[in-house]
């Protein structure tokens, strides 16, 4: 180990390497790799937790674990493999999650340095909090592809994590997708909700039978029962005769995939069920289409007579060709037929996992996708752009993994001998930048940003909410914990100081189905919310407003100008060359660091570790607009030459603008994906805009 030996590293830092207690969250791709340097170095007292267990797809990066270790924790399997390197090192290993609460800011506080492998953003908030609130410098890290980066994350120097909000992901209702889509993304969503439903694992919120809930749906639903229509519904969709048709608003369903089980998973059957009978049952809801072009039915046997599939294989080949609805048949067929045979081989409660890269699970959603969107009369797109849309990936490279693990625990040095003009964040990239840099640092730390909602003196929001739809329950699950990452809220109201929500179990329970207009809660007022567990106080102002049917319900927003509307600064004529940040590729830039926005999210969240990491327009190597404006100006004006005796281009000083070909743009990374543009933004400087990925959907 290099600690044991004299002259490896500098007599104080070896010390230092010995004494210190390290914890590493995640043992995914870059936290193996993290922990068999840390060991390797000489580190002797480490812990690391993960909840996730060892998958095979992980092998091929994750060196620690081997073909025998699948199936199992990937936190107990990482200490046993890293024990071999050294079977004197002390190393706890947990399987949980870092978010439960026996690991609150106590934990943490007894550690010298935290190092962060996590690939998910709700992780990554939680344990910015616990950092910050225990006061333990964070090291994160994250990849993506062949690009990475590391960063030190410590109170009242740098950035935390959560110091600027990312763009919010593009969402949409579930009735939007079961009823009335209108862009061909939707119905790529509803082709893989429906690959679930048969053959996937199953999710409530993705049933993709028409939604008779659909507020616009209601009064042609009642007029349907009144006129016994209702007793028309398709099968999946028939109603329990001992019950009101819709007790909590919804139709009471079949399951699909038993349903298909029983069909022996005919593709007729299938196909008229999904793409004739359920749009049959959709045009009866009236109400949906007196301002829409309504769906036109598709009937299996006016398109195969015979022969149903036996055209699939070759279709499925030709990728960049959109297919004519007859071919989406055949494709159906066939992709159904292998996918059935699959699933039906699987023992016990083992479900299929859809792939873009698994021909048949790609098949099937292209083909499903093309179906709906000719009923719905939405543009077709070929299976090369529906494999595009449908899996917005990037694939994990062992490379970048070691290569950022390596820089992580080479600032670990820094921070324990507290040497942080050493700890700036580095970025590495695929290609060299204009000056021949491979691994390029920042020049110096962003500053907290004063608005922020974590790491502020005084922390507060203005969450604009429609009060009069959303009820306390919502507010705490979709608001308090899964946008603003909260574990165990307390919420009292300022003004009167009645507890609104209690972390205590049952204490405020009878308060869960009112709206927030029912407790008074409506525009001005202020909430201070509390997690005793993170240590985390925060006060809340409300600004209602009267959200449209398709309208997201709340936004959050951590700076109260942001309400305003901007105004245009003047453009300077001339601008002082200053100290900036330089970013990731060489350009002068600000680096925003990454932040919380609204996202479908489970409560408790898994540290996955996926063969391919979901990419989300990461904003945290885009210039801020003021700042962006601002180099602009400065790097037009620096590339003048002023046509004068006394001051030539020849005799400027240089500056610190760099030259044309030294400018290229880096996107900074995280393993989940990561992450996203800051607010509205004027301009942006990017060479790599045109080739950006698309948009990851999540589905309210």
């Amino acid at each position: 180990m290099a600690a044991a030996i004299d002259g490896v590293l500098p007599a104080t830092l070896q010390e230092l390497v010995k004494k210190s207690k390290v914890l590493v969250v995640g043992a995914g791709g870059i936290g193996c790799e993290v922990l068999k340097n840390l060991v390797l170095s000489g580190f002797t007292d480490i812990e690391i937790i993960d909840l996730d267990t060892i998958d095979l797809s992980n092998l091929n990066r994750q060196f620690l674990f081997h073909r025998e270790h699948v199936g199992k924790s990937k936190a107990r399997v990482a200490r046993e493999s890293a024990l071999s390197f050294n079977p004197d090192a002390n190393i706890t290993a947990y399987h949980d999650s870092v978010t439960s609460t026996d690991y609150g800011v106590n934990f943490f506080k007894k550690f010298d340095v935290v190092l962060s492998a996590l690939d998910n953003r709700a992780a990554r908030n939680h344990v910015n909090r616990m950092c910050l609130n225990a006061d333990v410098p964070l090291i994160e890290s994250g990849t993506s592809g062949y690009n990475g980066q590391v960063e030190l994350i410590k109170r009242g120097l740098t950035q935390c994590y959560e110091c600027t909000p990312k763009e919010k992901q593009r969402s949409f209702p579930g009735c939007t997708i079961r009823n009335t889509p209108s862009e061909p993304i939707h119905c790529i969503v509803w082709a893989k909700h429906l690959f679930n439903q048969l053959f996937g694992e199953s999710v409530e919120d993705e049933d993709i039978s028409p939604d008779a809930a659909d507020p616009e749906a209601q009064e042609a639903a009642a007029e349907a029962k009144d006129t016994g229509a209702a007793g028309d519904a398709p099968d999946g969709l028939k109603e329990k005769e001992s019950e009101p048709a819709t007790a909590n608003g919804n139709i009471v369903r079949i399951n699909t995939r038993q349903w298909a089980k029983d069909c022996n998973y005919d593709a007729g059957k299938l196909f008229n069920k999904f793409f004739n009978e359920d749009i049959n049952y959709l045009l009866r809801m009236s109400n949906l289409w007196k301002s829409r072009k309504a769906p036109v039915p598709v009937q299996w046997d006016t398109l195969l007579v015979d022969g149903a599939g036996s055209k699939g294989p070759e279709l499925a080949r030709q990728t960049h060709k959109i297919w004519s609805l007859e071919e989406c048949a055949h494709v159906f067929a066939n992709a159904l037929k292998e996918l059935s045979a699959a699933f039906l081989k699987l023992e016990g409660n083992d479900t299929l996992v859809w792939d873009k890269d698994d021909q048949p699970a790609m098949d099937f959603v292209a083909a499903c996708a093309n179906v709906r969107s000719h009923i719905f009369d939405i543009e077709r797109k070929s299976r090369f752009e529906i494999k595009s849309m449908a899996g917005n990936i990037i694939p994990a490279i062992a490379t970048t993994n070691a290569i950022t693990a390596g820089i992580s625990v080479l600032r670990a040095f820094s921070v324990l001998q507290a040497k942080w003009e050493q700890c700036k964040a580095v970025y590495a990239r695929l290609r060299l930048n204009g000056r021949n840099q491979f691994l390029v640092p920042d020049a110096f730390f962003p500053a907290p940003n004063p608005n922020c909602y974590v790491c502020a003196s005084d922390p507060a929001i203005t969450l604009r909410i429609d009060t009069k739809r959303v009820q306390i329950k919502a507010f705490r699950d979709e608001v308090l914990i899964k946008t603003l990452n909260m574990v165990n809220p307390d919420v009292t109201v300022e003004s009167t100081g009645s507890i609104l929500i209690s972390s205590e179990e049952g204490e405020t329970e009878c308060n869960e189905q009112k709206l927030l207009s029912d407790m008074n809660i409506v525009d001005g007022v202020i909430l201070k919310c509390d997690d005793f567990f993170q240590s985390y106080e925060l006060s809340i102002i409300i600004s209602h407003f009267d959200a449209e049917r398709d309208d997201v319900l709340f936004e959050v927003i951590a700076d109260k100008n942001q309400l305003q509307p901007k105004e245009e600064k003047p453009e300077e004529p001339e601008a002082e060359p200053s100290s900036r940040k330089r970013a990731a590729n060489g350009n002068d830039a600000t680096d925003d660091g990454p932040s919380t926005s609204k996202r479908s999210r489970p409560t408790e969240v898994e540290d996955d570790d996926d063969d391919c990491l979901v990419v989300e327009d990461d904003d945290d190597a885009e210039e801020k607009v003021q700042e962006s404006v601002e180099d602009t100006v400065a790097a037009a004006t620096n590339k003048l030459t002023v046509d004068c005796p006394q001051k030539t281009a020849t005799k400027r000083k240089p500056s610190k603008t760099l030259d044309d070909e030294d400018v290229e743009d880096i996107t900074e990374i995280l393993d989940s994906s990561d992450e996203e543009v800051v607010g509205p933004t004027k301009c942006k400087r990017t060479k790599l805009e045109e080739t950006r990925a698309g948009e990851v959907i999540n589905i309210d």
